[in-house]
């Protein structure tokens, strides 16, 4: 089977179906094809035209705002989705890559993204890391003042091509979910730009260095307010500007704003989108857009959440205590976030019967229960949904984005397959396999099966 996401384009001029009803006909499509059903009970579903529609729309929200000529790249964070074909899909639509470990620029590598469309981000770099990175000519932020020294001593012993930046923290506080927040005064990233005698220390490494001529922040994060996210990259800017005026040239050629918009998980529609985004730093940092910074971006989760579907095959329905309960095959090995934190992140669910179709009829209150082995596994409590029936399908939305990156082992819970898929006016859908599901006997030779046998009672 391929691993290439499939190219389809369309036969006819009627518009494409919109995202709800991609959404149905892949559903339907899935489970007349048999990717789903008793034997296979649970597997992942990305919308290809979704992507490359976020993609465009990403490029062109901003190639609206700044100068013609600007140079901006738009480097996906990888541990969003970190799927070769998707990354594949994202360089072919002129998305490049962020990654933030040796197998995450791995994965970029395999997927063809070049050196010059990536960037290494991470607060925990090792030598060897930096070092490879340095050597493939990868843009790297340092994170830390000892960081900094490292590559120091990498660049005088062997020079480099890479462009390299800073990143700092503008400390600006945090959104409405504390563990994604960055900008936080005690976040662990970056340089803290408020604290006593650290902004000075930021100049003066500029200043020693030319050949630091980077700055990044990130300030966004799910949860976190536009207004808040502008804020940090205004006061990178400002940053950004005043190096430039002690070094009296332009040293500092390029801003890394991150990435960070938060995405609404409560309906289908986008909000708030790339444009919108883009024409707020146009109206509230003007100077950054104006030509003389090149500009990077490192968005994850709204390229691609909007864009995928975690389907499940309800195996049981029961009732415990005047509750209906559908056991179904996604839990918390595909949603960890949303069991452990289900405040923080409320899934949508959508009921499909048995042939794939919407299920009509009235809402009532059911819980919606994954397969591993505690009472907390829910991927939703008592929500109101067409009565679910053994052999119905629910399915999670939004799922595009960290859901197909977190898998939890739990119970030795098996990681689904990933398809991706087109569909057009009238049609059915059509697929191509992003990641196989995972074999028993590759569950085996993940937990030490293919060791030695005899090695432990050696000991």
């Amino acid at each position: 089977m391929t691993q290439q996401l499939a190219r389809h384009t369309s036969t006819t001029d009627a518009p494409l179906p919109d995202l709800a009803a991609r959404r149905d006909q892949a559903v339907r499509a899935a489970v007349e094809q048999g990717l789903v059903g008793p034997a296979v009970p649970l597997v992942g579903l990305l919308d290809v035209t979704g992507i490359r529609s976020g993609a465009a729309a990403l490029r062109a929200a901003f190639d609206e705002v700044v100068a013609p000529g600007t140079p901006v790249l738009h480097a996906f964070a990888v541990k969003a989705t970190p799927l070769v074909p998707v990354l594949r899909l994202l360089r072919d639509a002129g998305i490049g890559a962020e990654v933030a470990s040796p197998g995450e620029l791995a994965l970029a590598r395999a997927a063809g993204v070049p050196p010059a469309r990536t960037v290494l981000d991470s607060p925990a770099k090792t030598p060897a890391e930096l070092r490879e990175a340095l050597a493939l000519g990868i843009a790297v932020n340092a994170d830390n003042p000892q960081e900094l020294a490292r590559i120091d001593a990498l660049v005088q012993s062997a020079p480099s091509r890479s462009p390299l930046g800073l990143r700092v923290n503008p400390q600006i506080g945090g959104g409405s979910i504390g563990a994604l927040s960055t900008a936080t005064e005690t976040s662990k990233f970056g340089v803290p730009l408020r604290d006593e005698g650290a902004r000075e220390w930021v100049v003066r490494a500029y200043l020693d260095r030319p050949w630091l001529t980077r700055l990044h922040a990130h300030s966004g994060s799910q949860g976190m307010p536009l207004e808040k996210m502008v804020r940090g990259v205004a006061a990178t800017y400002e940053l950004a500007e005043e190096i430039n005026e002690r070094a009296g040239r332009r040293q500092v050629d390029t801003v890394d704003i991150g990435g960070g918009l938060p995405v609404n998980f409560g309906s289908d529609e986008e909000s708030p989108t790339f444009a919108q985004y883009a024409r707020r730093l146009k109206s509230r940092v003007p100077g950054l857009l104006d030509g003389r910074y090149g500009l990077v971006t490192e968005f994850g989760r709204s390229l691609l959440a909007k864009h995928g579907t975690v389907l499940a095959r309800v195996e049981y329905a029961k009732e415990a205590g005047g509750r209906r309960i559908a056991v179904t095959h996604a839990g918390v090995q595909v949603a960890a976030r949303t069991v452990y934190a289900p405040e923080a992140w409320p899934l949508r669910v959508a009921a499909y019967d048995a042939s794939g179709r919407p299920k009509s009829g009235a809402a009532v209150g059911q819980d919606v229960a994954g397969p591993a082995c505690f009472a907390g596994d829910l991927l939703a409590e008592n929500r109101p949904l067409p009565v679910l029936e053994q052999g119905d399908y629910v399915a999670a939305l939004d799922t595009g984005a960290y859901y197909f990156a977190h898998h939890y082992s739990y119970n030795s819970l098996a990681r689904p397959g990933i398809y991706g898929f087109t569909a057009e006016p009238g049609g059915a859908a059509k697929f191509a396999v992003v990641r196989a599901a995972q074999t028993l006997d590759e569950i085996v030779a993940e937990s030490g099966g293919g060791t030695d046998k005899n090695a432990l009672r050696r000991l």
